[in-house]
């Protein structure tokens, strides 16, 4: 009887041949990999508080648990997410996975402040080997499916983003802060078996349809980046698009723990429930596929943009009432419209020139990820001068400008 790696492996080979994309059973294991390796930035997020007095860190650097982890992560984008041009992708995307679980293990039996940090930016640097995966998939998938696998594989990704939190919570209550850790490591390992034996080779190993690598050095290619940038419109207006969507939504979630504290009274274990709640808006991130492989980009974005400010406007509404229920709404609402407008994104971008799908994904996703941390910053700021409904206010009329900017695409022939 063949064993459950050896049916992915086969089901996988059969339906490249057929021309069909991924199989079912590899597409949940690109999108648990890409959940669990996002994850590993948000663990350490609700934890500062039992981390930081048994590493002895004060409170003014505290911080540095968490913002050191997602600098790693934005280093990663750029340095290894590029790498999918030069380096066979199966294995790529493996090594980053062996590396984030050493890195992890390292978080785990650190006992010096020092050491805790430094594997912190190596996880974050490593868990960036989720941004190959993505792109991976897509290109093994047919034209006119590759939306929905997109899409498929981002729901895991959100779920990752969402789930954290609440599991790091709830697992460190029980078992302690090291145990968050070691659990993920274990699960990067697991997931390493598995796509050594379920992934299929990249670039030139076998007429797979994979691009061949980029030619010239690694630094060559890495400038290369900026002519990418400045030549490939499509690819600057998907940018600033999400990376003002994930700039919002970094407002909304960095200062509503702050909000259920102060307005409702939560701990940690009931902000951790309001997070779970609000992670059903990955179940928008298939439909999202199925949008943009029929050819509704820009419906599908307009509608995502004038969701999203609207979800700020009600939010601060619903918290101005008090509603519990209108905020767990509109937090869904906001999960799903942030998750169809970077599906429709992705689908955009991974439809361009082949060659350059690693480096442009790197630039996109790096664009995204720093207008993404600079949310978080503005959610502290907004919130500690003027409370929830200055945040949610301020996210109102960034997504509004936003639509603005999407307004002039509207000019453009083309959909």
């Amino acid at each position: 009887m063949r064993t459950l790696a050896q049916s992915v492996t086969a089901s996988t080979a059969e339906d490249a041949n057929a021309g069909r994309g991924l199989s079912p059973a590899l597409t949940v294991a690109c999108a648990a990999t890409c959940g669990a390796m996002v994850a590993n930035l948000y663990y350490a997020q609700p934890l500062i508080g039992l981390i930081a007095p048994e590493l002895g860190l004060g409170e003014n650097i505290s911080g540095l648990i968490v913002t050191l982890t997602q600098l790693g992560y934005g280093a990663g984008l750029l340095l290894v997410v590029s790498l999918a041009d030069r380096i066979e992708n199966r294995r790529l995307i493996l090594t980053t996975l062996l590396c984030a679980a050493a890195a992890l293990a390292g978080v785990a039996v650190s006992s010096s402040a020092a050491v805790f940090l430094a594997a912190s930016v190596a996880v974050g640097f490593c868990s960036a080997g989720a941004q190959v995966v993505v792109p991976f998939a897509a290109a093994l998938t047919p034209e006119e499916r590759r939306g929905r696998t997109i899409g498929n594989v981002m729901a895991g990704l959100l779920a990752g983003i969402m789930l954290a939190r609440p599991a790091s919570s709830m697992l460190a209550d029980t078992l302690g802060w090291r145990a968050v850790f070691w659990v993920s490591a274990g699960l990067m390992l697991l997931l390493t078996a598995w796509l050594a034996k379920a992934l299929p080779r990249s670039h030139g190993s076998g007429g797979d349809g994979q691009p061949k690598p980029a030619q010239g050095s690694y630094g060559r290619m890495l400038a290369s980046m900026w002519s990418i940038l400045l030549t490939t419109p499509a690819l600057q207006r998907r940018a600033v698009y999400q990376g003002i969507v994930f700039a919002i939504f970094n407002i909304f979630w960095t200062a509503a723990p702050l909000m259920l504290a102060s307005l409702f009274g939560y701990g940690q274990k009931g902000i951790a429930l309001f997070a779970l709640a609000g992670a059903g808006g990955a179940l928008a991130a298939p439909l999202a596929g199925r949008l943009g492989d029929r050819g509704y980009v820009r419906i599908g974005t307009g509608v995502a943009l004038a969701t999203v400010m609207l979800s700020c406007f009600l939010a601060g509404w619903a918290a101005a009432l008090p509603s519990l229920a209108a905020l767990v709404v509109f937090a869904v609402t906001l999960d799903a419209a942030t998750q169809v407008n970077q599906v429709l994104g992705q689908r955009v971008i991974y439809s361009l020139a082949g060659e350059a799908r690693g480096r442009m994904n790197s630039v996109y996703m790096t664009i995204v990820f720093l207008l993404g941390a600079g949310g978080s910053a503005v959610a502290t700021l907004t919130y500690h001068h003027g409370g929830w409904w200055t945040s949610m206010l301020t996210g109102g009329v960034l997504a509004l400008a936003a639509l603005v900017f999407f307004a002039t695409e509207l000019r453009r022939p083309g959909g």
